[in-house]
């Protein structure tokens, strides 16, 4: 479980010195360090389930998120969230892994966002649109149809078939609210689809 400084010493109430006892639970390792004054006792709990704990308002999102629905083939260990009006990324690493959290707009931030849960532990984590807009929303602009698939099928390695599962009104619906090139496009692109497959 994850546990502050302040619920640790509140418990702590046969103990003079708290902090020295904090200290020697730590060295021990019945405490794990996740930041300053946060800590978890466990110490196999994994990395995706701590994220929203260490820095937010924030969920998992971008390529971790793509791994999690199998629309990329790699596994990605970084895990990656989204946050907004930080202004800057920020990056942990501790015990448990490798953290990452940059901004989308304010707008897009609350949509198409799941809570899921894992015995005692709760964590947010995009729809696979909102993943896929997520990192789109953070490359460099594209320009035509024909870059727009080299980089989702080449550079992102995204998985055609399971991009072809995704709810387009969901990427429409987003793409009022990035005011994005590239997911303008997206949408356009995947309403271009749809049209080319049912006049075949």
């Amino acid at each position: 479980m994850i546990y502050t400084n302040n619920i640790i010493k509140n418990n702590l109430t046969n103990y003079s010195n708290k902090n020295c006892k904090l200290s020697r639970d730590a060295k021990k390792g019945k405490l794990i360090k996740i930041k300053n004054g946060l800590y978890e006792t466990n110490n196999n709990t994994p990395g995706y389930l701590l994220a929203g704990s260490i820095y937010g308002p924030s969920y998992i999102s971008f390529e971790y998120a793509l791994s999690f629905y199998n629309l990329i083939p790699e596994r990605v260990s970084t895990i990656t969230c989204a946050t907004f009006d930080k202004k800057k990324k920020k990056k942990y690493n501790n015990y448990f892994g490798i953290f990452t959290y940059r901004d989308i707009p304010k707008d897009a931030y609350p949509e198409e966002i799941l809570l899921k849960k894992e015995g005692d532990y709760s964590y947010q984590i995009a729809t696979p649109e909102k993943a896929l807009c997520d990192k789109l929303y953070t490359l460099s602009p594209i320009n035509n149809y024909f870059n727009l698939e080299n980089i989702l099928y080449n550079d992102l390695r995204i998985d055609e078939e399971e991009f072809n599962k995704l709810d387009i009104k969901k990427i429409e619906k987003l793409s009022n609210l990035y005011h994005s090139t590239n997911i303008n496009l997206l949408a356009k692109y995947m309403r271009r689809k749809i049209y080319e497959e049912k006049n075949i």
